[in-house]
Order: C-alpha cells, then structure tokens, then sequence
C-alpha cells in the first residue's frame, strides 16, 4: 500500500503525540522498518524561533548556511567586488581555486562557472595556472607513494590528501597516478610478480667479488644510525673493482628516491661506457617498481642477494661494518652539520687513505688509478 507524503507526515505526527510504533504499524500494515525510516525523515524539530523543521529541511539549511560563509569568506579576501570588471573579478578568483568549490567562488562572486572554467583551462598564458597546479599535485602523490613504501593506492592517497586540505578527488589522483606511472600494491603486484619473479631470483655474483675492471658491477645498501633523536638512513654505492665508494647520499627516509638520487649520482660521475651490473639485497627500495624501471632505462642489469643471505652483499655489509667501527660509534658529533661533515671526510679517507688487504693494501683510488694507467699503456702497444 503506498502512502503520500502528507500521509506519512501524520502518522509521523500521532508517534510524536505518544503513539506506540506498534499500534501505528499494525493498523496500516506498514512494516516497522519502513516506519523508522520515515520517523527519520519526516519528525519534526521545533527551533528556537518557534519554526517547525523536518531532518531534511535541517541538513539543507545547513548546507546552505555552510556555503554562504565560505561566500562571505570569499568575498573578504578578494581585492573586488561583485560589481568590478570580469577580468578582475577572474584574476582575483584564481588564486583562490582550490581552496573553495568552483560554485562558492562563482556564486560569491557572480560569475558563470563556464566562464571561470575557459579562464583557468584556455587562458592566453598557455594553462599556467593549471598545469601549475597539477604538476604540485603530482609531486605531492609522488610522495605520498613513496612514503608508503609504494603500497597506497588511490584511497588512501586521495584520503592523505583531503585531510591535509586538499581539494581533489579520487578520479583526478587516478588520473595523476597514471601519468605517473604508479599504482598500490594490490594492482600492480599480481601482473609483475611473474615478470619480476626471474629478476629477483637473479644473483649473478654468487658471492664472487672479484671483476676486472671498474664500472664491471655496482653493489649498494642502505644502513640506519640514530643522532640527536632522530634516524638517518645512508646509501651507498660501491664499485666492486677498487671497493671505491662512488656515491653516497643522507636522508630522514628510507624511500626509493633516495636510493634513485644515489644510483643518478653514480652514474652521472661514473658515465659507464660497457655493461654495467648493480647487486643489491632484496630491500623494498631496489626491488621498487620505479628502481627497476629505472635501471632497465639505463641498460643496467640487476642483481639479488638471496634472501636472508648478508653474505651475498658482503662487501656492502663490510663497509658499514668498518665505517660505524671506525667513525660513527668513535665520533661524538655536535650537530647535524658535524655529523655531515663526519661522513664525508671518513668516506673520502675511506677512498683515498686507507689501504684494503683485498687490494693488496693499496687504497680504492690507487686502485683505479694504477688500473687506468695499465689501460692507457696497453692501448699504446
């Protein structure tokens, strides 16, 4: 049996003049859970002026009362008014997109939504505005990504963002997402387990740290110290010939840029002219999505350790062994920028200074060096 809207409002009116749901609902053969959505929609409230209301009429109010102060708040910031040119109106609305609903601004200010849209969108700047806004956001998805080892996906980084003031939506971060070329874990981690499956599986070095020359295989690790409160994480890359060590870089998170900037680094100081192979353990940083890529992108070929064999990356693990034996836990730094400072100057020691039985006692740089020299010899032959 259906019911009109005035129908439903007096039933509504008897349970709230003391009628049991019930008796209501017995006499009309009105089924219980379908009067309880009723009494939610339809009860009504008595404000303070004496003005009946129902739920419905109370939500849009104060929808209503919600929108109006942003407007207000709009027009206090903005350097016009409603009766100033449109050009000045729009150039006053722009930096202002974002932080209010397209609708707030153009209803405070009296502008069509069509016209503000052209004006952000196809304006003579060629999109500044725009693209300028999206390029922010890319970067702050980017991080977000990375911050989460790589796992959150669209959600949880729409989510991240909203709560930090952002005004976004998820189709708009997928949308970012894909330009970026990233996706959560649970998207991406069926379709390239079995691509990825053989390459981690990979370990070409099978505990033989000898090559025949520089530029042969990189090896790199990531270690983590404590100062002042605060956790630092080192990365390093290692040139398995002379044990010299080509790259290092310092940061508060343990992120696949870090490690990227590191590997970037390396390779713009190194330029390597033959194959080129980087052995690593199996930490999420190098078995990242964009690690990967980007080591496919410069024609490196990787290599794994096994799980839960240090031993595979020994030289790695050797010389965060000596570099926390002989400097880190030997040192007491006064500030971060001594601690900085402390790192460097052991690692160029480290390279230039300290000789390595393993190369006969000579240092990393004598290494290379004598090496070059033979190289330019032979070529004169």
């Amino acid at each position: 049996m259906k019911f009109t809207k005035e129908e439903k409002m007096a039933f509504v009116k008897r349970y709230q003049d003391g009628e049991t749901v019930i008796s209501i609902c017995s006499e009309n053969q009105i089924p219980r859970s379908t009067f309880y959505r009723w009494i939610q929609a339809y009860q009504q409230t008595v404000t303070d002026t004496g003005t009946v209301v129902t739920p419905q009429e109370f939500l849009y109010l104060k929808r209503r009362i919600s929108k109006l102060e942003d407007m207000i708040q709009v027009l206090k910031t903005v350097s016009c008014t409603v009766s100033s040119p449109l050009q000045e109106k729009l150039k006053a609305m722009e930096p202002l997109y974002g932080q209010f609903s397209v609708h707030t601004l153009c209803d405070a200010l009296e502008v069509s939504r069509g016209t503000f849209y052209n004006h952000i969108f196809r304006n003579k700047k060629g999109d500044t505005l725009a693209a300028k806004r999206r390029a922010e956001l890319k970067t702050q998805i980017q991080s977000i990504y990375d911050d989460s080892g790589q796992i959150y996906g669209v959600g949880k980084i729409t989510a991240i963002l909203q709560n930090q003031g952002v005004k976004t939506s998820k189709k708009y971060v997928s949308q970012l997402m894909k330009e970026l070329g990233i996706s959560s874990v649970s998207t991406t981690a069926k379709k390239e387990y079995k691509r990825w499956e053989k390459g981690q599986n990979r370990n070409f070095l099978q505990q033989q740290f000898r090559t025949e020359r520089p530029n042969q295989v990189w090896v790199s690790d990531i270690t983590v110290f404590k100062f002042h409160d605060k956790y630092y994480y080192l990365c390093v890359i290692i040139d398995l010939f002379s044990r010299k060590v080509i790259s290092y870089r310092i940061s508060h998170k343990s992120s696949t840029q870090l490690l990227t900037k590191t590997f970037k680094q390396a390779y713009t100081d190194r330029q390597p002219n033959a194959a080129l192979r980087f052995h690593s353990d199996r930490g999420t940083q190098y078995m990242s999505y964009a690690f990967v890529h980007l080591l496919e992108d410069f024609g490196v070929e990787q290599s794994f350790s096994r799980t839960a064999r240090p031993h595979d990356n020994a030289v790695a693990e050797a010389f965060f062994s000596i570099f926390k034996k002989e400097e880190l836990y030997r040192r007491h730094y006064t500030s971060e920028a001594d601690l900085m400072s402390g790192i460097a100057h052991f690692i160029a020691f480290y390279n230039t200074e300290r000789p390595h039985s393993t190369l006969q006692y000579k240092t990393p740089e004598q290494t290379e060096q004598d090496y070059w020299i033979k190289e330019k010899e032979s070529a004169k032959i």
